[in-house]
């Protein structure tokens, strides 16, 4: 019998009751990976010696997932998905994946991700493309790519990821699984490879808003190494979800989801939106009130080149220390500056490059105000603008993306001007640090397309119980991949 495609709750009983072991778990969790590698390319390492541990009262205990390979595991290959670190081994592990060892957690196996978590493609990592386990013509999206099309394809019920722009969230809607990044600071970034340290957020993906929370508060806890963590031990995710969401507050905006904005709409994009407006009075069955609002077309378009801009320009900071000589294979030349230029011309994608020229011009002492300063300046009115909508309502509602996985051929780490702001929204949870989940939300063209929750900064427990709400009459729930033919 198949235990890896059942949800958290349902392994642990069956654990507690003796049906299976934790050894007969790990046995089938490999077995799986190495299938799904061979179909998705879903990972940088699989550990087919990975032990089993003890059964407790601990609900991830004995239970196998994946880690997002740009944590750091100590003893472990850790590459960020970059040719750079194509043999680093780290000496220490991060905050929150010890945390997940105390609870007794099994990881199996690290995931790709785009290179270092710049990229929303999923092809970018140094291993090559992570396919879609619906339709393997297709991307995941990105960062996370490995750690949702694992999951999806029931190779375990959950996997750690990242989130800077949308890099959980995304991925999660074009496989049809949940995405949950939580308040800034719950977990902690130490031991999480560095992209823009005021927009990374640690978080996982599952494939049902219990599995979420379970997780999640096995992960987080104020920690001495990340100044921004915080204390949350009084914040009992998975205990407080109850599905009692009758008067609670959503809104969505106009200028996204009216089919109106969009002169040039496709098919898909046109089912994708009515797809969201039929969730929207799913909501009001269960007792909710969805509003719609309306913002200014010009700090919505602005939302690209604000993250752009910060992303890249912390990316540069960040990165700077990859260098060739502390960290990674040292390069080729007779002098040390010759090494250096040659270790990050030669080891970094050309996505990567690009950004970190883009990250060098606008800290340049004569373009630092007009262009970060002023991004930093916008990043502050949008976010300000949401936490007025906050004042009125419980969460923002809103579809994620233009409909359904992108086609891997011909893609490019560049999006329609037409459909951009659509695309891009999610990066006001990381401006905000606002908790965000992406749900399964039905079926476009035959593929997952998601919508996506997001609420006050420690609200939490509201988000996860209006996801779940959703996802308890929605039929979506624990979903695994079945390619599309």
């Amino acid at each position: 019998m198949s235990y890896m495609n059942k949800t958290i709750e349902e392994i642990h009983e069956a654990l507690v009751n003796g049906k299976v072991t934790s050894k007969d778990l790990i046995k089938e969790s490999l077995e799986m990976s190495h299938k799904v590698q061979k179909e998705c390319n879903a990972f940088v390492t699989i550990m087919d010696d990975a032990k089993e541990t003890k059964v407790t009262d601990e609900l991830l205990s004995g239970i196998p997932y994946g880690i997002k390979d740009n944590y750091s595991t100590k003893g472990i290959l850790s590459t960020g998905s970059s040719n750079t670190l194509k043999d680093y081994v780290p000496f220490f592990t991060a905050t929150s994946i010890d945390n997940l060892s105390k609870k007794g957690a099994v990881a199996v196996n690290k995931t790709v991700l785009d290179e270092f978590g710049m990229g929303g493609t999923g092809t970018t990592g140094h291993t090559g493309v992570v396919t879609n386990p619906w339709d393997h013509s297709r991307m995941c999206a990105g960062s996370s790519a490995g750690s949702a099309a694992a999951v999806a394809a029931g190779v375990y019920p959950y996997a750690t990821g990242s989130d800077t722009g949308d890099s959980i969230r995304k991925p999660a809607a074009y496989c049809g699984i949940v995405g949950y990044k939580p308040t800034y600071g719950m977990i902690s970034r130490y031991g999480l490879f560095p992209f823009a340290s005021s927009l990374d957020h640690c978080g996982v993906l599952t494939r049902s808003v219990k599995d979420a929370a379970i997780v999640v508060d096995g992960m987080k806890g104020i920690d001495k190494n990340d100044m921004t963590s915080w204390d949350s031990a009084d914040m009992h995710l998975y205990e407080s979800i109850d599905g009692n969401v009758k008067g609670k507050k959503l809104c969505y905006i106009k200028e996204l989801c009216d089919i109106n904005m969009y002169p040039n709409a496709d098919d898909e994009l046109k089912s994708h939106l009515e797809n969201f407006m039929k969730t929207c009075e799913k909501c009001r069955e269960l007792g909710m009130e969805v509003c719609e609002e309306s913002i200014d077309m010009t700090l919505l378009s602005a939302i690209p080149s604000v993250y752009v801009v910060i992303s890249c320009a912390e990316a540069t900071s960040n990165m700077s220390n990859l260098t060739g000589f502390i960290f990674g294979p040292r390069a080729e030349g007779d002098k040390w500056d010759v090494e250096m230029k040659n270790y990050r011309t030669k080891g970094f994608s050309p996505l990567i490059k690009r950004r970190f020229v883009i990250g060098s011009y606008v800290l340049q002492a004569e373009n630092k105000d007009r262009y970060f300063h002023n991004a930093q300046r916008v990043r502050r009115l949008v976010v300000d603008k949401w936490n007025e909508l906050f004042e009125k309502y419980d969460a923002v509602i809103l579809p994620v993306g233009s409909g359904p996985a992108k086609k891997l051929e011909g893609s490019k780490d560049a999006l329609d001007k037409n459909t951009a702001i659509l695309e891009d929204h999610l990066q006001i949870g990381n401006f905000g640090g606002f908790p965000s989940i992406t749900i399964p939300n039905g079926f476009v063209s035959k593929l997952p397309v998601g919508v996506n929750i997001t609420g006050k900064c420690f609200n939490d427990i509201d988000v996860l119980n209006i996801a779940y709400a959703l996802e308890s009459i929605m039929g979506y729930k624990n979903q695994i991949a079945k390619e599309v033919k």
